[in-house]
């Protein structure tokens, strides 16, 4: 935890900004995995760490504006608690630890709601992504399941996020220890790979560095020779020469804040001759990206400028055509580049998405596009100093979306389709890094992690 006064100034701050009414976060509870018994590994609520610290199920917290009065809920663990889980804190000295005052039963959580409604006050709350949060919601607040979301406070839900967007020294030390832990993963699997071992021992690897050096996985491992699917979760294959693997893994630290690193290296001792012109490719639209971004530039302008960096590397090796700025206008590029070009982390590895995407993303002055590829930019509005963004470029070859592509004649004056039937089985590239946006420039959080071509060899 970061100390006591860390997280009184957080609610402090949040209650500034919110003015008046009461505030409801709701931290998670354990989930059973096939029976309630056998639960899955415990994870708390990002929102709910942010503003109290507290690393354990069934919490929730009312911030009474109005009062200034902030209360936590929880159960005094009994003897049953400590004969299978061993010493636990009691809810005061939970409360103590995060400078919180009041304590009470949660199952007096509800009646405390109904007294504010009652007596007029607004009861803010954020959109909750757990079902048991969400009916726990609806009952407390009288209104059907299905609305709970949709009425969420959206002053709420701009305040959390004009704090937790931007990073403190403090976060940024946490963030730099888990993207060195996910370096140690992603040299080990670099290491690793070569003819003859499964993905599965791969992702296995970098899931023991992961849970032996902090709090476990960021996210699912990524990690494959079929890089041209995105989110490519399935580890069955066995590597052979000539093959590329693409690791997008990441740890997350006893703080819970997230890493978010991917690479891309070949099976073989070195790159092939084509491997390297495209690797090449994407490692100019990463490392262009990076020194582009700074506080005050819309981050949808530095996609669209890693889109053309990307059209242009293809042009010049004979897979596109035309005029680079029309095809990307028109989309032409997300043949190859079909997603964004990076999002928030911080305390979750898409961070803060759960409360809204457009909301932190867009704002009046940035609209989100409707053009395939462009649309999955997660964020595109100005970056502001403090922002910690994620720059992840690449290049795919998917055997389905050419053929669909080809078959409907679409950009024919940009793509030239009959080089691509050889490339179908070339998988795909992406390079990402994690940086912290600055007054003037960014820079790349952790200790450098291989990405050169000479380097990736040499490991």
């Amino acid at each position: 935890m970061f100390t006591k006064e860390t997280y009184a100034q957080r609610r402090s701050r949040l209650a500034k900004d919110l003015g008046s009414g009461s505030i409801v976060l709701l931290g998670n509870k354990d989930l059973g995995m096939n029976y309630a018994a056998n639960t899955y590994p415990f994870r708390q609520d990002s929102t709910f760490l942010y503003f109290f610290g507290l690393d354990k199920p069934g919490l929730a917290a009312i911030i009474d504006v109005d009062q200034n009065k902030t209360t936590l809920f929880g159960h005094d663990p009994g003897i049953d608690d400590i004969v299978w889980e061993g010493p636990i804190p009691g809810i005061k000295e939970l409360a103590a630890s995060c400078g919180v005052e009041y304590t009470a039963a949660p199952e007096s959580l509800s009646a405390t709601i109904l007294k504010a409604r009652q007596s007029g006050q607004s009861i803010h709350h954020l959109p909750p992504y757990r079902f048991e949060n969400q009916i726990m919601l609806a009952e407390m607040l009288d209104m059907p399941v299905r609305a709970v979301k949709e009425r969420a406070s959206e002053a709420l839900i701009r305040a959390v996020m004009a704090q937790r967007s931007i990073k403190s020294a403090a976060e940024i030390v946490e963030m730099t220890e888990a993207v060195n832990i996910t370096r140690a993963m992603h040299i080990a699997v670099m290491q690793g790979a070569k003819a003859g071992v499964k993905e599965a021992e791969l992702a296995g690897l970098a899931q023991q560095i992961a849970y032996a050096q902090g709090k476990g996985l960021a996210y699912p491992v990524i990690l494959s020779k079929d890089g041209q699917t995105l989110h490519n979760h399935y580890h069955g294959n066995t590597l052979q020469e000539g093959q590329l693997v693409l690791g997008d893994f990441g740890a997350q630290n006893s703080m819970y804040y997230a890493g978010d690193i991917t690479r891309t290296c070949p099976v073989s001792s070195s790159f092939t001759s084509l491997q390297k012109d495209i690797y090449s490719i994407v490692l100019k639209a990463e490392e262009d990206s990076i020194r582009a971004c700074k506080a005050g530039i819309k981050y949808k302008d530095v996609h669209l400028m890693a889109a053309t960096i990307i059209t242009e590397g293809l042009q010049q090796i004979g897979l596109m055509k035309g005029d680079s700025a029309a095809a990307v206008e028109q989309g032409a590029h997300a043949l190859f580049f079909p997603h964004g070009l990076g999002h928030h982390i911080g305390l979750d590895v898409h961070d803060m998405e759960d409360l809204g995407e457009d909301l932190l993303g867009y704002d009046e002055n940035t609209k989100r596009s409707n053009q395939f590829g462009t649309r999955y930019l997660r964020l595109g509005k100005e970056l502001k100093s403090g922002n910690v963004i994620t720059v992840e470029p690449g290049i795919y070859f998917i055997p389905e979306l050419i053929d669909q592509w080809r078959s409907e004649g679409k950009f024919n004056d940009f793509i030239n389709y009959e080089r691509l039937d050889a490339l179908k089985s070339f998988g795909g590239i992406r390079i990402e890094d994690n940086i912290l946006i600055r007054a003037e420039d960014s820079v790349i959080l952790g200790d450098p992690i291989p990405k050169q071509i000479a380097d990736i060899e040499t490991l």
